[in-house]
């Protein structure tokens, strides 16, 4: 499988670009927790902000830190599952995240349209939202075709006016410290689920990283690291915002999405509004961004493997970015806009989760198969660590998968729909898999 650049490369993707290309595709910041504060409150909000990361994203950076050490690659995780397991579970492994991305990567437009819908009303109603979603998205492709260094850095860029606002945010917060405490509000089971999978959501995609382990300088070395630090920042980046404001006299039933902007607004005037508002346009451009360049290296490499046409591997020659799959995964993406927040978040997160359970998996088996392959990082504990550090994640996600009964999407339950999602990629492996041979024959 060729790389775009080689690994190794000193014109890839460097540390600190990595961190915020990181970020994005695993966070982007305090927007989207709103839901988490109204649904759990904020000693619920607090704990689930500070406990989720360690038995969640925790176990998931330590696998990727060693995956993406050892076999950096394009395609990331589809070449880690393939590698272990075969091709039919690296497809379907492809396959899930790529179902996922669809349902994820609509979700950052639609916070886009409900951010600028704070400073100009009415534009997220009607063929307004789908029109300026759409618009995102064509940024945000023509942006990809350019290079992933170039979104790496822009990363970086996006990551700083992001953060900005929300410093400010904090200040103020502490400044009001104590001046209107509100009472603790009842919350019940549905409720905390609710702001774990929110928090869930929030903190996942720290695999999507590696999809473009071939275009990253030094990547032995750089991803760990990269993965380290851009989980402390995240975890800060969560929790002093919420604390801030825990005890200002903002009661947790007035979060709902976007609400950011009018509690900067509430505490510091409207300047500050404004600028939460424009961090959060930036934070959802950021993301897309970052995710678009990511998720278009899953269908370069499998069409490299012969399971999808070969126009799908198709790069421009000035930059080497695959042109053909970002502009495919543009189009599917934008076909999702319509999907409301919730809907959305709870299919990604059962879609996603049952592709990182392979790559747990994956984890296991290539210290079995290939132990004496080079990792500058590996999980702690030996074969025992390895084969452990699945567990709680996967213990969540079955924990989601019973939520997912409260969503509805096409008239069937979210998890009906996303099971038949995951039970299609066994007819698509076949069809891919014998028109690839065909073409491998011809050739």
């Amino acid at each position: 499988m060729s790389s775009h650049p080689q690994p190794g490369d000193k014109r890839g993707i460097t540390l600190w670009p990595l961190v915020a290309a990181t970020y994005f595709m695993a966070s982007g910041g305090p927007y989207g927790l709103e839901e988490a504060v109204g649904s759990a409150g904020y000693l619920g909000a607090i704990l689930l902000v500070l406990v989720t990361p360690l038995i969640w994203s925790l176990p998931t950076g330590l696998m990727i830190a060693e995956l993406a050490g050892a076999f950096p690659a394009e395609g990331g995780y589809y070449v880690w599952v393939r590698r272990a397991m075969g091709p039919f579970w690296g497809f379907e492994e492809a396959w899930l995240s790529f179902a996922s991305s669809i349902f994820d990567l609509a979700i950052y437009p639609t916070l886009f349209v409900a951010y600028l819908g704070r400073l100009v009303p009415g534009c997220d109603q009607g063929w307004h939202r789908i029109a300026i979603g759409a618009s995102v998205i064509a940024i945000c492709l023509i942006w990809n075709i350019a290079r992933g260094r170039v979104v790496g850095e822009g990363s970086l860029v996006m990551l700083l006016l992001m953060i900005g606002p929300f410093a400010v945010l904090i200040v103020s917060g502490f400044l009001h410290w104590n001046h209107g405490a509100v009472s603790g509000q009842p919350v019940h089971r549905s409720g905390l689920i609710a702001a774990l999978l929110v928090c869930m959501w929030n903190y996942m995609g720290y695999d999507n990283a590696a999809n473009v382990s071939g275009e990253v300088e030094n990547p032995q070395r750089t991803y760990p690291l990269a993965i380290l630090l851009t989980m402390g920042l995240v975890a800060l980046d969560y929790s002093l915002p919420i604390l801030a404001i825990s005890r200002t006299g903002i009661a947790p039933d007035q979060w709902t999405t976007g609400s950011w902007a009018l509690i900067g607004g509430a505490i510091a005037g409207r300047w500050l509004m404004i600028a939460i508002v424009i961090g959060g346009m930036v934070s959802s451009l950021g993301q897309f961004n970052a995710l678009l360049m990511s998720y278009s290296r899953l269908p370069l490499a499998m069409a490299e493997d012969g399971l999808l046409p070969r126009v799908f591997s198709r790069v421009q020659p000035s930059t080497g970015a695959p042109y053909v799959a970002i502009i495919a995964c543009a189009v599917l993406y934008g076909a999702c806009l319509g999907l409301g927040f919730d809907r959305l978040v709870t299919l990604d997160v059962l879609l996603w989760g049952a592709s990182l359970v392979l790559e747990f998996a994956a984890l296991y088996v290539l210290r079995l198969k290939e132990p004496r392959t080079p990792r500058p990082f590996r999980v702690p504990g030996g074969r025992p660590g390895a084969a452990l550090i699945g567990v709680l994640p996967t213990a969540l996600l079955v924990l989601a998968g019973f939520e997912a009964e409260r969503e509805q999407i096409a008239g069937m339950s979210v998890w009906l729909f996303g099971s038949l999602v995951m039970a299609a990629g066994i007819p698509a492996y076949w069809i891919c898999s014998r028109s690839g041979a065909r073409r491998l024959e011809a050739d």
